[in-house]
């Protein structure tokens, strides 16, 4: 018998042959897009499955429906077996509010067309209101909004936005109620109840569950889940988005937002308020038990103002509700309706939080001192009258501030020849040229940091105008001059291109702002400011003529309430600048004043003497150094 013995031909054939194989297979490996091809057949083709799906279930809820509208509607026997084919949620198929029809819920401010399915709100008209283009103000229209309550019952997930809610309306006094009820049977149910009170926006809405205990699965997850596109109200689209930002309060009161540029999304606890606003228009929904968990996202929907788009913002919130012991119980309210703060402010829920009014020290002089002023002044004057004389009184507030901002000034321009004469005296030695001015300054009373704080006090009241008036509701619409509507730009002509970071037209009131400034800082910086120049600062120059031209290109696109305010505002400026200078500023009693304060003792504050201390220290160690 042969001995088998190990052939080592016979392994490297077979190991070229596997080489050979796998090389083969590397070579017919599909590409990226065949992968992507065939994932995307295979989605497709669940996708039919899925639809064929839906289509067979819709064959039967109507094969089933026949079935039992041959029989008695008290046929116990054919519901059970609708149930027992179905589901017990197949019950709303059989209502005769199983269409498609609606029911309005209205006031004199507000109309509310509810669905029999799904039955959420599918249109929301602000009935005294109107766009940039008097068209009607819908929040909600063809299908921009969706409410669905995703729950579990007897092995399956519902939506109820699939399902049909029969519909009753009633009165309780003067208000408006709307049940909506997805029935099992006559006393088993989940209600929507929506309450509309004479000359309100804000809505009672509750969701409620009765006698279903043995079909809801309480231990899946329900959800609540909203969904909103913001329709386009105004002129400048991009102007309109830079305001329009989801806000929401969690965690008792605690206020934040969603990022208004591209995509943001958040996951929050506790929250009991979430508005989905549109610059001047909002969407609400609020909870009197706060929610545990909701899911936030924004996504940006405006690319650039040349592009004309329908929506601004696409918002979503999916909240996590907790079922009880006898189901579900939430009592909400819904708002559709003008973001203004006198209106927010009378339901004391924090509601003015989702406003853009500046935080801290400037939200406070909006809230307390702006918004009331301007609110008292338009009750009785034209819009823009009362942007006037809210400047005014504006400014006569702070005149004492700016008398102390130039009389600074006055004396710095009186010192400047002396300051030349140090600067001359001293020639390269800046460390001394500086405890030399210092010294002087101190003395006369007329230190550069006292110029500057009138001028940083001021701050706030300008910031706190900046944010008040692009978001004043009452100056919507409101016309002034050649301006038809002072909460956007006013146009004295239009552009056949569009310049970028300018527009498409020219605005009139940013071009008289722009003037305004220039002079006023002609009047106050332009004479000394080259003479003043020290080395190595930037050129005071160059920042006198950006300032205005600023003012130009960017104001071209905002309000023009805020551009008429701006120019008022440096007009009674330069007025007030003027009379000081004229009639109540002496520069020669001011010089005297100074001559004779050089013969008195000047007690230096802490802060000086420890300023003059590091000078001298600087000036030693300089001396030192050179030895």
């Amino acid at each position: 018998m042969e001995e088998k013995k190990f052939d080592v031909n016979s392994l490297i054939g077979f190991v070229l042959i596997g080489g050979i194989l796998v090389w083969m297979l590397y070579l017919n490996r599909p590409s990226e897009e065949e992968i992507q091809a065939e994932k995307a057949k295979t989605e497709a083709a669940a996708q039919q499955q899925a639809a064929s799906e839906t289509a067979k279930k819709d064959i039967q809820l109507q094969e089933a429906v026949q079935e039992l509208s041959a029989a008695s509607t008290t046929d116990s026997l054919g519901l059970a077996k609708l149930k027992n084919r179905l589901g017990s949620f197949a019950y709303s198929g059989t209502l005769p509010s199983a269409t498609s029809a609606t029911t309005v819920l209205e006031n004199d401010v507000l109309s509310l067309t509810i669905s029999n399915k799904g039955g959420y709100i599918t249109e929301a008209r602000l009935k005294q209101l109107h766009t940039y283009d008097s068209v009607p103000v819908y929040l909600i229209k063809d299908g921009n909004a969706s409410l669905n309550l995703q729950f579990s019952a007897e092995n399956r997930l519902l939506n109820s936005q699939e399902l049909y809610f029969e519909p009753t309306l009633t009165k309780n006094g003067e208000n408006s109620v709307l049940t909506m009820r997805l029935k099992t049977n006559n006393d088993s149910y989940i209600e929507y109840r929506y309450e509309l009170e004479p000359e309100e926006y804000m809505l009672g809405f509750s969701l409620t569950t009765k006698g279903l205990d043995g079909v809801l699965n309480t231990s899946q997850p329900m959800y609540l889940d909203w969904k909103f596109k913001g329709y386009r109200h105004a002129k400048s689209i991009s102007y309109e988005n830079r305001y329009s930002r989801l806000t929401y309060e969690y965690e008792g009161s605690k206020h934040s937002k969603l990022d208004p540029n591209g995509e943001d999304e958040e996951l929050e606890k506790d929250v009991s308020w979430m508005n989905f606003r549109q610059h001047f228009f909002s969407s609400m929904l609020l909870t009197d038990t706060p929610f545990k968990e909701v899911a936030l996202s924004s996504i940006d929907l405006v690319e650039n103002e040349e592009i004309d788009t329908v929506y601004t913002k696409q918002y979503g919130a999916k909240m996590l509700l907790e079922p009880k012991a006898g189901g579900l119980s939430y009592n909400m309210n819904m708002y559709y309706g003008p973001s203004d703060y006198q209106i927010f402010k009378k339901y004391d829920r924090n509601l003015d939080e989702a406003m853009p009014l500046g935080w801290g020290i400037f939200g406070v002089i909006n809230k307390y001192i702006i918004i009331p002023l301007f609110g008292f002044l338009s009750g009785f004057l034209p819009a823009g009258i009362a942007i006037i004389v809210l400047t005014i009184l504006i400014k006569l507030a702070l005149s004492p501030v700016q008398y102390k901002q130039y009389l600074s000034q006055a004396k710095l321009k009186v010192l400047k020849p002396e300051m030349d004469a140090i600067k001359e005296k001293f020639g390269d030695n800046k460390m001394k040229i500086q405890q030399e001015t210092m010294k002087l300054q101190n003395i006369a009373g007329a230190s550069p940091l006292k110029g500057c704080l009138p001028a940083i006090l001021q701050i706030p009241v300008f910031y706190a105008l900046f944010t008040f008036f692009p978001t004043a509701f009452d100056l919507r619409q409101k016309s002034f001059l050649w301006a038809d509507d002072l909460s956007s730009y006013d146009t004295i002509a239009e552009l056949p291109f569009h310049i970028p970071f300018y527009g498409d037209h020219v605005s009139l009131f940013p071009i008289l702002a722009s003037i305004a400034i220039f002079i006023y800082m002609m009047m106050t910086t332009g004479q000394t400011m080259q003479a003043q120049q020290q080395p190595g600062m930037p050129n005071m120059k160059f920042l006198m003529y950006l300032s205005p031209l600023f003012m130009l290109v960017f104001f071209n696109n905002y309000a023009s309430g805020l551009s008429l305010y701006y120019f008022v505002s440096n007009l009674i400026t330069i007025g007030i600048m003027l009379v000081i200078k004229n009639f109540i500023i002496d520069e020669d009693k001011i010089h005297a004043k100074i001559q004779e304060n050089k013969k008195k003792p000047k007690k230096q504050n802490k802060f000086q003497k420890k300023m003059a201390e590091m000078m001298e220290q600087a000036e030693q160690q300089k001396k030192t150094g050179k030895r």
